[in-house]
């Protein structure tokens, strides 16, 4: 029994995400306006059956995908207390994120 589902390992931002067409994905932030369309680098294809994973098999397949919009992280608090000294040192943190919406698969 085949099946006939395509789908690739991208990296994206330093880390690794499985895609298919239509997926919309959340990575660290790209350069790009909305509607910009970036290319992605697989590391590993599936297509049916068949599993791509070498480097020069790789190097004539490409993920397209369109940028969706830009987003915010999670808010992450850092707090430094030292005991008896007074001393107190507050900060905030936020990662900027863009959504992609893969297009092509190829």
């Amino acid at each position: 029994m085949s099946s006939q589902v395509v789908y690739a390992i991208v990296k994206a931002g330093g880390r690794q995400e499985k895609v298919s067409v239509g997926d919309v994905v959340v990575v660290d932030k790209l350069a790009g306006e909305v509607g910009d369309e970036v290319t992605l680098a697989p590391v590993m294809l599936v297509d049916g059956d068949k599993v791509t994973a070498s480097a020069a098999d790789l190097a004539d397949a490409t993920v397209k995908a369109e940028i969706v919009g830009d987003e915010k992280g999670p808010k992450i608090n850092i707090l430094k207390f030292k005991n008896k000294t007074g001393y107190r040192k507050r900060q905030g943190f936020r990662a900027q994120l863009t959504a992609i919406k893969v297009t092509e698969i190829g």
